[in-house]
């Protein structure tokens, strides 16, 4: 296990890295603010459930294939920059309300918004690189397995996000609430669609540097 500073240190690294605005945290505010506190912390699960696969493959060395095969990170970011661009599409012509969801379709609502933010972070090639540039730094090879320590820090990671953004969920789902007023109407889904649609662009503008 590595020394009790490398993991204070690590932590205020995520503590900045995580309060620092960035397309997770768009993704579960808008989400929150169009569908609620439970919309938002099904998005975050699936978010650090992602996280998870990432330290996951990069302890199985995989993360690596960004680096060296040019392709496979192209291939990764234009097959999520075209899921995205498919979930504005179907938010858009969704005619349902987003912020009541019906008692019966609540719980595969959930799971779908959680499938979601998973799908959306794995097809992030720029989280690999994130977990393969970051982590290594925190290794102590003479702490133990060094696959053990990964998940040890993808663990931190995923806590200290959880914390950050769940004052973002509590909040956007407020604001949410707040402008929905009387009468929802769409903006949940030109909210949400919108997110999708710029997140696309920015993943297809991204380079691996």
């Amino acid at each position: 296990m590595p020394a009790l500073s490398t993991l204070l240190l690590f932590s205020l690294a995520c503590l900045a890295l995580a309060a620092t605005p960035g397309p997770d945290m768009l993704l579960i505010a808008s989400r929150s603010a169009s569908q609620g506190l439970r919309a938002g912390f099904a998005t975050l699960f699936g978010i650090q459930v992602g996280t998870y696969c990432h330290a996951l493959l990069a302890a199985l060395g995989l993360a690596q294939l960004f680096v060296l095969v040019p392709m496979a990170y192209d291939a990764v970011r234009i097959a999520g920059a075209v899921y995205l661009l498919y979930l504005a599409w179907t938010t858009l012509k969704s005619d349902g309300v987003l912020r009541s969801p019906s008692a019966s379709s609540a719980g595969q609502s959930m799971r779908r918004i959680a499938l979601q933010g998973l799908t959306t972070n794995l097809l992030n090639p720029k989280m690999a690189l994130f977990v393969l540039a970051l982590f290594p730094q925190f290794i102590e090879p003479q702490a133990g397995p060094v696959a053990l320590q990964i998940m040890l820090l993808a663990t931190l990671l995923n806590v200290v996000a959880f914390c950050v953004n769940a004052l973002v969920i509590v909040a956007s789902s407020r604001m949410g609430k707040a402008l929905s007023g009387g009468g929802v109407g769409r903006w949940p889904q030109y909210l949400l669609a919108t997110v999708f649609g710029g997140l696309a662009v920015r993943l297809l503008a991204a380079s691996r540097q």
